[in-house]
């Protein structure tokens, strides 16, 4: 993931989202649903990508909100 994606996660059985390269969780609490639409509103703000990781700690869902080509370059 880039520096300044959001990422979705569960810690400890906590959900929680944060900005990639910080130390922190932004927000946290709530249900996996509550975090996600917290972390959706985050990315679209932001302009970046948002990923959802399973309890497990693999990928379940990327979404792009900022400029992202398609097709792909190359």
């Amino acid at each position: 993931m880039a520096k300044g994606d959001i990422r979705t996660y569960n810690e400890d059985g906590v959900w929680k989202s944060k900005v990639e390269g910080s130390s922190r969780a932004a927000h946290s609490g709530g249900t996996k649903a509550e975090q996600q639409s917290v972390g959706r509103d985050m990315a679209i703000d932001r302009g970046v990508e948002h990923v959802i990781t399973k309890l497990d700690g693999t990928i379940g869902a990327k979404n792009t909100y900022g400029d992202d080509s398609f097709p792909p370059k190359g």
